[in-house]
């Protein structure tokens, strides 16, 4: 007569199966649950498994504080900057052509602190075409330009375009932003935007406040183009 196999040690993963497969357990032996004792997260002490959930449902409850505040915070910063946003666009339409260029550049540079910009436009009226904004733009350049669907964000690596700003040594991060009459259509310009923080123009940082911004610099100052 063959002797019976011996049997598996019972593992805490088939007591945690078990009870996962039979919540009347408690039930038949609630008097287990005053006994049971679990170490505090905190202080290390041994509590009840009722004070024990209590806590796990604070430190839940307290979490979900957190991410409503950051929810808040960040609905009041997209406020403000859709705010901003409006002043910008209200300015570039009152703006006479002669000074939409100027406008539009130091309206953002006070309006969202940036400290370093530049615009260079090309294929402007003839009234445009020898403005300081339409000088020095080479094919490398516009070829650039037409490859950005979307803003460049990212560190300075040494692009062309930064030796327009006032001071490219000091350029540690870039926004580069193609304009465009409409979307789809060529671009007919490129807008700068730098800062010394490495940080402030990142690959992480998300792009819509940018594309709006490229799309209403394009619109308003198509009107320039020949």
């Amino acid at each position: 007569m063959s002797k019976p196999e011996p049997m598996s040690p019972i593992t805490e993963d088939d007591i945690a199966d078990y009870l996962v497969n039979t919540p009347d357990f408690f039930e038949r032996h609630a008097s287990l649950l005053a006994t049971v004792q679990l170490t505090h997260p905190q202080n290390h002490r041994a509590v009840g498994l009722q004070e024990r959930q209590a806590q796990m449902l604070r430190d839940k409850i307290k979490g979900l504080e957190h991410r409503i505040m950051d929810m808040i915070r960040h609905g009041n910063e997209n406020m403000i900057l859709t705010d901003k946003l409006h002043r910008w666009s209200c300015d570039l339409l009152v703006a006479q052509p002669e000074y939409l260029a100027e406008s539009a550049m130091e309206n953002i540079r006070e309006l969202f602190q940036v400290p370093q910009l530049a615009l260079r436009l090309w294929s402007l009226d003839e009234a445009h075409s020898h403005a300081g904004y339409a000088q020095g733009v080479t094919e490398a350049v516009k070829e650039l330009t037409t490859s950005l669907d979307t803003p460049y964000v990212g560190p300075n690596t040494g692009y062309e375009a930064v030796q327009w700003l006032p001071e490219p040594t000091q350029a540690a991060s870039l926004a580069l932003l193609a304009l465009r009459a409409a979307p789809g259509q060529p671009p007919f310009g490129l807008l700068v935007l730098a800062s010394p923080d490495a940080q402030r123009f990142n690959s992480q940082m998300g792009t819509d406040l940018l594309e709006r911004l490229a799309e209403l610099a394009g619109a308003a100052l198509s009107v320039l183009r020949d």
